[in-house]
């Protein structure tokens, strides 16, 4: 049976994690490129380049020991923070990247191992007679060597060895500062200040530089071999960070003060001739890179191994191949053979120059995704996220940004490269995955508190308010949600732009168990209609036995916007009186909460071609005109009417047409409404004409109609006459205002 990626580990402690990270940091590129960075732009400038590298690695550093101490940490590194935090299928393809990254940093550093041999070469030519021009005689056997040793003996042996290399490494830079020189003598301390005239420019020398500051994370990828994952990776790369910056600026002022700008440029060991023993120099280099390679060399394959444990890969034999490890200890030996391959094909190359900055921008990826991770978890507020080490919100912050700026900096081909590969990994493993977390997991958290301080603010911030910047604010009461969609495509369309929506469906019950399981599966069925819809109503579910108490209920709800709600709407189906005269009845209540009240009929009809809207007005209904001229301006601005257009049919006296026509025109120009004079039309109103009769003929093919109604039409016996008689008409929308609007 497999093993799981826990179950058995090396149980190192602190240390290894310090010394893989350190062996890391102070590799091939402080041997074989810092002079060459100290001749190019100097002291100072060398200073700048460990400062902005640093802006990177210590924000990430932090982020890494603040997760770390958050989370129980597995097997994978920043593999597993990353999938754990942002979800499998982003924490796949960005794990996908950074393990090869690790596999071809092998690479890097065993042909970065072989020129340490330079320093021998003229000494095999005068003694055999021998020239020896291709690396590769060095470089394959050591990366054979490596093979056999993490394949045969695992990471306990390699770490063995790492002690060793390490303190090798130590000894050489001892050696080093310990070292004088004829030019120090006569060196100028003044001449640190100065810039040097190289013609190189500074980001090209940064980009050279930067992989030196690469390494802290490396430790991380042993943490599932590690006895406290949550000790031994905040203390470990803090640790190294540190140590790595003061080493770092310390050779700076050694070179710069030991050697002439000119031979640093062109001798890159020119560290060997300041050093108090020059071959300790080429030795410490092997002692640099071969440790590098053996950090890799251990993290790569735990990368990969976690991976193929989430089942990342989409053939289940190779996620079992992979995942797989050794009865003893978990070894990732199948991972480990995987990435001796990878490893060998870049070796054989020779030359991964271009492959190296490429490695950089993954790594970037890598980086700015944990610095992203802490700073969106200052902000989630989640209870579950309670780290022992804290790091700051705005340091996390400058790292995510410096990532990202770094990579376009250092080579803009490359950095889109790595993103266009970093997004078609997520789309690929997405489309094959079960899980679609993705992102939500953290993000949610992020959204919930933005929207509780946005809705406080908004409560706070002045109320006051003209007629000319009012918005919909909708409530829709229901209960024949699932019976007809019209109430719901009305909704959809004021909330689309300009209108807030909140739609709540009426579960007619007491409350009990039952009913609120029921309440909510309705909640979640009316969810899916509308993403499928992609409409913007906020959705909820109100359980009463009565209808009195369910509107009463409904206009108490909060505005989503952080402002009042300000309108209510029904929806009954055309022939059917029961849940309008529930409505009529509760005149008074809508009153009371001075609620613009909207009353749809729905027909058979439905909204038909989404093409004409017809609004009635009349004399005595004037104050509705306004709100239903800007409700049909709304639902004009939804896409399912792009083709659509507004019309107005105006009744009044004879002795009044031509005034109201030129008011209506007027009216609507200078609103800057899409209405055009030819649609707008006043009709005689005749004592002997019936205006139903009127409507029903002019709106027998429209879409959708308005019709304004008031107070005094339903305070009568026969209160639902004013509803009734419209059969030829489909949809017709009853507009009542209670507050007095104006088109501006």
């Amino acid at each position: 049976m497999e093993k799981s990626l826990s179950s058995s580990k090396a149980n190192f402690g602190t240390l290894p994690v310090f010394l893989t990270a350190i062996s890391t940091i102070l590799g091939a590129v402080m041997f074989l490129r810092f002079g060459f960075a100290v001749g190019s732009v100097g002291f100072v400038g060398t200073l700048f380049i460990i400062i902005i590298g640093h802006m990177v690695t210590i924000p990430t550093a932090m982020a890494l020991a603040e997760i770390a101490t958050n989370q129980k940490v597995e097997g994978g590194g920043e593999y597993f923070i990353i999938s754990r935090s942002f979800g499998v299928n982003i924490g796949a393809a960005i794990g996908i990247a950074l393990y090869l990254s690790q596999a071809i940093s092998v690479a890097f550093y065993v042909i970065a191992f072989a020129e340490a041999f330079d320093a021998i070469k003229p000494w095999i030519q005068s003694e055999f007679g021998y020239i020896l021009y291709d690396n590769r005689l060095f470089s394959v056997p050591a990366l054979l060597a490596l093979i056999w040793l993490m394949v045969s003996r695992g990471a306990t042996l390699g770490m063995k060895a790492l002690y060793v290399v390490v303190t090798i490494l130590a000894i050489s830079l001892i050696l080093f500062f310990l070292g004088h020189t004829p030019y120090e003598e006569v060196f100028d301390s003044s001449q640190l200040l100065k810039g040097t005239d190289s013609g190189y420019s500074f980001f090209y020398v940064f980009a050279i530089i930067f992989p030196a500051f690469t390494g802290m994370t490396a430790g991380v990828g042993l943490s599932g071999d590690l006895r406290d994952p949550k000790k031994a990776i905040p203390y470990g790369t803090l640790t190294a960070t540190v140590v790595g910056i003061i080493i770092y600026v310390f050779i700076a002022y050694k070179l710069a003060s030991s050697a002439a700008p000119d031979d640093l440029l062109n001798d890159q060991l020119v560290m060997s001739r300041i050093a108090l023993w020059g071959p300790i120099i080429p030795i410490g280099l092997a002692a640099a890179t071969i440790s590098s390679a053996l950090g890799s060399f251990m993290v790569a394959p735990r990368t990969l191994q976690a991976i193929g444990g989430d089942k990342v890969f989409p053939n289940r034999f190779v996620n079992f191949w992979v995942s797989k490890g050794t009865k003893r200890n978990n070894e990732p030996r199948n991972a480990t053979i995987l990435t001796s391959i990878i490893a060998l094909v870049f070796v054989l190359m020779g030359d991964v120059n271009a492959v190296a900055e490429i490695i950089s921008m993954f790594f970037m990826v890598t980086y700015g995704s944990l610095c992203l991770i802490s700073f969106l978890q200052h902000f989630a507020a989640d209870p579950a996220y309670r780290p022992s080490f804290k790091s700051k919100w705005y340091l996390s912050l400058l790292g995510a940004i410096m990532c990202i700026y770094l990579m376009f900096k250092i080579n803009t081909p490359y950095a889109i490269a790595a993103i266009f590969i970093m997004i078609g990994l997520y789309f690929f493993i997405s489309s094959r995955s079960d899980t679609k977390k993705g992102m939500a997991s953290i993000f949610q958290g992020v959204i919930y508190q933005f929207s509780r301080t946005m809705q406080v603010f908004l409560q706070k911030a002045d109320k006051a308010k003209t007629e000319e910047d009012w918005r919909p604010a909708v409530l829709c009461l229901s209960k024949d949600t699932f019976e007809r969609y019209s109430a719901l495509d009305l909704m959809k369309w004021i909330s689309h732009r300009y209108g807030f929506g909140t739609y709540i469906h009426f579960e007619k019950a007491y409350f009990s168990k039952a009913s609120k399981a029921s309440a909510e599966a309705k909640l979640q069925k009316l969810i899916k209609i509308a993403s499928t819809s992609k409409s913007n109503i906020f959705l909820e579910t109100i359980i009463s036995p009565s209808n009195t108490a369910a509107i009463i209920q409904a206009i108490q709800q909060p505005g989503i916007s952080g402002k009042p709600n300000n309108m209510m709407l029904f929806e009954y189906k055309k022939g059917e009186k029961e849940w309008l005269s529930h409505v009529v009845d509760n005149y008074s209540v809508l009153k009371t909460a001075n609620y613009d009240l909207c009353i749809l009929e729905s027909s058979d009809r439905g909204f038909g071609y989404h093409k004409d809207i017809h609004i009635w007005i009349r004399k005595e209904d004037y104050e509705n005109a306004s709100l239903m001229i800007l409700l049909s301006y709304i639902i004009l601005g939804h896409s399912d009417w792009k083709n659509g257009e507004i019309k107005i049919f105006a009744t009044f006296p004879k002795e009044h047409l031509a005034k109201e026509q030129l008011q209506l025109i007027q009216l609507t120009s200078s609103g800057r409404l899409p209405i055009s004079a030819k649609n707008i039309r006043v009709i005689e109103a005749e004592e002997d004409l019936d205006r139903k009769s009127l409507i029903n003929e002019y709106s027998i093919d429209a879409d959708l109609t308005l019709i304004g109604f008031h107070e005094g039409n339903i305070k009568t016996e026969n209160n639902l006459e004013t509803f009734l008689g419209y059969d030829q008409v489909g949809n017709i929308l009853f507009v009542n205002t209670f507050t007095s609007k104006y088109i501006t």
